[in-house]
């Protein structure tokens, strides 16, 4: 059964803000490999919005930044599904609208043969927490206070007990904390 990972960078007072984050060549290339080893990256509509209105351009018109483009390219080629309500279509490569439930279609996915499958949406972290569907966390705090913004934990239904499995320290300051859920 593959693993679902929540794979999220958050500020130090845990909001997701991507304009707040430390996003050098250090942590380009160390989401790089997790796209390669990953089997799919789970979104919701904004997220997915947002990563489709820059990253394609990024492939179609390289910046330089080898990082940041080798990004680009693992993220262009890895399969995607985006859950939303809202969308008709997705313009994407490799991307698919998710038409069942949440809960439904996550479950099918870690069913089927493959990688672990990663989930990179606020939103959706949230929800699959509260569903007891994510087998880890990894988290890289940033060292940074963005004093508000969008929680990445909120609307948790129930008291979550992880245990830590290793951290992942960047020269940027910024940390990956890597957990999973225990059963209490």
């Amino acid at each position: 059964m593959r693993k679902i990972i929540a794979a999220i960078n958050l500020t130090l007072d845990g909001f997701c803000d991507h304009t707040a984050m430390i996003a050098d060549e250090e942590l380009h290339d160390h989401y790089t490999e997790l796209l390669r080893i990953a089997g799919a990256m789970l979104y919701g509509r904004i997220t997915y919005q947002l990563m489709e209105n820059y990253w394609p351009t990024v492939v179609k018109t390289p910046t330089g930044n080898k990082p940041m483009d080798d990004f680009a390219v693992a993220l262009e080629n890895i399969p995607k599904v985006v859950f939303s309500r809202t969308l008709d279509q997705v313009g994407w490569k490799n991307v698919r609208l998710a038409k069942g439930s949440l809960e439904e279609e996550v479950s099918a996915l870690r069913q089927q043969p493959g990688e672990d499958i990663f989930v990179g949406s606020p939103g959706l972290i949230s929800t699959l927490t509260n569903l007891n569907l994510i087998d880890e966390y990894q988290l890289c705090v940033h060292p940074v206070i963005a004093g508000s913004g969008l929680p990445l934990f909120r609307d948790i239904n129930d008291r979550i007990v992880l245990r830590r499995l290793k951290t992942k320290n960047f020269g940027s300051g910024a940390m990956v904390h890597y957990y999973e859920p225990v059963s209490v």
